[in-house]
């Protein structure tokens, strides 16, 4: 079966594409399809800004669309940056940039007060209109500088909770595939995937 990731962010649909090794589901992604747009991020949640770009998957092509909204909450800026975490910096979606700005908000954060989580939200819509939620969340707190190479976006100030000394960018894809954000949520929305596999046999 055919499962179109409604996402741009190659480092994203890699994670997917991984987690759900071994299953019925073929994972294709917006490379496959390069007419469709997405929709401007307009929700002001990540629930909301993950089913925009669902719909607009399946609408286009037919297939299961799921899509992921994510970013980062940040305690001591409030939640900031949140849905705007790809753009915090500007509209180019900088990484280095939103790296530097984070760092720059954070220059007088006193140590015990730098929690943060990643936080996922992903929706999965069907052709005959199904829809069907999930969020996880991946605790830790923010660095003062970058470290390691394996991740994207703030995964390199990152520190994760599961491992203490370590930044999100220093993990191997499988030791992030156990205890990210992503993981939480696609795991939470595996059985409803394996449901319908199960139900597409069936037909």
């Amino acid at each position: 079966m055919q499962l179109l990731v409604a996402s741009g962010n190659e480092h994203k649909v890699a994670e997917i594409r991984e987690l759900l090794r071994g299953s019925v589901w073929e994972v294709a992604s917006l490379r496959d399809f390069p007419q469709l747009q997405m929709p401007e991020e307009t929700a002001p949640d990540f629930v909301g800004n993950a089913a925009l770009k669902a719909q607009a998957g399946v609408a286009a092509t037919g297939l299961w669309t799921l899509a992921d909204d994510s970013g980062l909450e940040v305690d001591y800026l409030h939640g900031a940056p949140g849905v705007y975490s790809a753009r915090y910096a500007g509209e180019q979606k900088d990484d280095a940039a939103n790296n530097r700005k984070l760092l720059a908000a954070m220059q007088n954060c006193p140590a015990g007060e730098r929690g943060a989580r990643f936080v996922c939200a992903l929706v999965l819509a069907g052709p005959a209109g199904q829809r069907f939620e999930a969020l996880g969340r991946c605790e830790g707190r923010i660095g003062y500088a970058e470290r390691g190479s394996q991740g994207f976006g703030y995964d390199p100030l990152f520190f994760v909770q599961a491992y203490d000394d370590k930044t999100m960018a220093e993990l191997n894809m499988a030791e992030k595939n156990q205890i990210s954000h992503r993981a939480a949520a696609l795991a939470e929305m595996l059985p409803v995937l394996q449901r319908l596999a199960i139900n597409e046999k069936k037909n």
